[in-house]
C-alpha cells in the first residue's frame, strides 16, 4: 500500500465516522434535517475513496473515474444543502440536481483530454470549487453570526479556493498521464492529505456549529418556567445582566408584581384553574411588555420585569396598564377576579441592582400591605424625577 492508497482509507473512515456522529446528532438536534442532510453529504463522498482505489486496480477505470467524480460531487451537494437548512438558505433541489448531472457529464466529455491541461484541470476541479463558496456565501451571509459560523464560513471558504489551487498544482506537476496512474503521482499524494485535513476541518466545525445549537437549547430550556412560558429566576437574571452590557449607564427600571391571593385562588377554585391564571398572566406580560424588556417568574405567583432605557414614569405607567389587563384574564371562571400588586424601582447603577431588586420588592410589600391590587414606587432618592406617580393606584 502506497501513502495514497493510505490517505484514501483514512478519508474514507473519516468520512464514515462523521456521517455516524451527524446522524447521532440528529436525533437531539432541532436542526434534525440539516444534520441528516449533513450524514448523508458525508456518507457518499465517502464512498468516492473506494472509487479512487478501483480506478487504479480494476480493469475499467473510467466508470470508477466517473464514480469517484460524481460521489465527491453528490456529497458536496448534500452538504450544501445541510448548511441550506441550517442557515436558512435553502437550495432548489431541482437546481441542485442540474448542476450535479451537468458536472458529470462535463467530467465524461474531458476524460479522454491530455491530462494535467489547463482546460482538463479547471474544468474538474471548478464543480467542487463552486458548491463549496457557495456554501461559504450561506454561512457568512446568514443572520446573528456567531464566532463558530464565521470560522466555518473561513473553512468553506479556503476549502472552495483550494480546489483551483489544486487545479493548478495538476498543471505545473502532472496528475498522471493516465487515471489509473492517479494513485501513483506526488499529486496525489499532496492532493489527498489535503483533503483528509479539509475534511476534518469541515466535519469538526459543522460538528461544532450543532453541538452548540443544541448546547444553547438546553440552557434555554434550563431557564424557563414552562407553567408561564417566562424565564426562571435563573434566565431573567441573565436576560438583565445581558441588557444591562448593552447598556450600562442607562435608565432602567424594575418592576416586581406579585398576583393577590392566589392561595385561595388554589383552594377554591383548584390547582387547574390556578395555573390557568399562572399561563393567562404570563401571557399578558408577554404581549403587553417591549419587545426587549425581560420578563421572568421567579417565584410560585411572583413575577418580575426589567425595562431597559425606560423612564420610571414610563415603568409605573406601564404597571398600571398591565395592573388594569390582569383583572381581564381570558379562559377564567366570571366569578374569579385575579388581581396583582406591583412595586417599581428605578435602577441607579450608583446602588446597583441588588438595591434596585430590594426597593422594588419593598414596594411590593408596601402595596400588598395597603390592600392590594395597586402600583407602588420605592421611596429611594433615585425616584425624585418621578413624584407624580408616587403613591397607590386602586381600581
Amino acid at each position: 500500500m502506497n501513502g495514497v492508497a493510505f490517505f484514501l482509507g483514512v478519508n474514507f473512515v473519516v468520512a464514515v465516522c462523521f456521517s455516524a456522529v451527524f446522524a447521532v446528532v440528529a436525533t437531539r438536534s432541532r436542526s434534525r434535517r440539516a444534520a441528516l442532510w449533513l450524514a448523508a453529504g458525508f456518507g457518499v463522498a465517502s464512498l468516492s475513496a473506494v472509487c479512487e482505489l478501483l480506478v487504479a486496480y480494476t480493469a475499467t477505470p473510467k466508470i470508477w473515474a466517473l464514480g469517484a467524480f460524481a460521489t465527491v460531487l453528490s456529497g458536496m451537494m448534500l452538504l450544501r444543502v445541510g448548511i441550506g437548512h441550517l442557515y436558512g438558505r435553502r437550495l432548489d433541489k431541482r437546481i441542485a440536481a442540474f448542476f450535479v448531472t451537468a458536472s458529470i457529464i462535463l467530467c465524461y466529455v474531458i476524460y479522454d483530454l491530455p491530462r494535467g491541461t489547463p482546460l482538463q484541470a479547471f474544468s474538474y476541479q471548478s464543480p467542487f470549487a463552486v458548491i463549496l463558496l457557495d456554501s461559504a456565501f450561506v454561512v457568512l451571509a446568514s443572520r446573528g453570526r456567531q464566532t463558530i459560523d464565521r470560522f466555518l464560513g473561513m473553512v468553506l471558504l479556503f476549502t472552495g479556493l483550494h480546489f483551483f489551487a489544486k487545479a493548478g498544482l495538476a498543471v505545473l506537476v502532472g496528475s498522471g498521464s493516465t487515471a489509473k496512474d492517479y494513485i501513483h503521482t506526488n499529486y496525489a499524494l499532496i492532493s489527498q492529505s489535503a483533503t483528509a485535513i479539509l475534511v476534518v476541518a469541515v466535519g469538526l466545525t459543522l460538528l461544532a456549529a450543532l453541538v452548540l445549537e443544541i448546547m444553547a437549547d438546553q440552557r434555554s430550556e434550563s431557564e424557563k418556567d414552562t407553567l408561564s412560558a417566562l424565564a426562571n429566576r435563573r434566565g431573567f437574571d441573565r436576560q438583565v445582566q445581558l441588557l444591562l452590557g448593552e447598556a450600562p449607564n442607562g435608565k432602567h427600571a424594575i418592576i416586581f408584581c406579585d398576583l393577590d391571593h392566589f392561595k385561595r385562588i388554589n383552594d377554591t377554585y383548584g390547582h387547574h384553574v390556578g395555573d390557568l391564571v399562572i399561563q393567562g398572566f404570563g401571557q399578558l406580560m408577554n404581549d403587553c411588555a417591549p419587545k426587549r424588556a425581560a420578563l421572568g417568574r421567579i417565584g410560585g405567583e411572583e413575577f418580575a420585569i426589567f425595562l431597559p432605557d425606560t423612564e420610571i414614569g414610563a415603568a409605573v405607567l406601564f404597571a398600571q396598564a398591565l395592573r388594569g389587563a390582569t383583572m381581564a384574564l381570558p379562559g377564567l371562571p366570571e366569578s374569579l377576579s385575579v388581581t396583582a400588586s406591583f412595586g417599581v424601582s428605578p435602577l441607579a447603577m450608583a446602588a446597583g441592582l441588588t438595591e434596585a431588586y430590594r426597593q422594588a420588592d419593598l414596594a411590593l410589600y408596601i402595596a400588598k400591605n395597603a390592600g392590594r391590587n395597586q402600583v407602588k414606587l420605592a421611596d429611594s432618592p433615585h425616584a425624585e424625577a418621578a413624584d407624580g406617580y408616587r403613591g397607590e393606584t386602586r381600581v
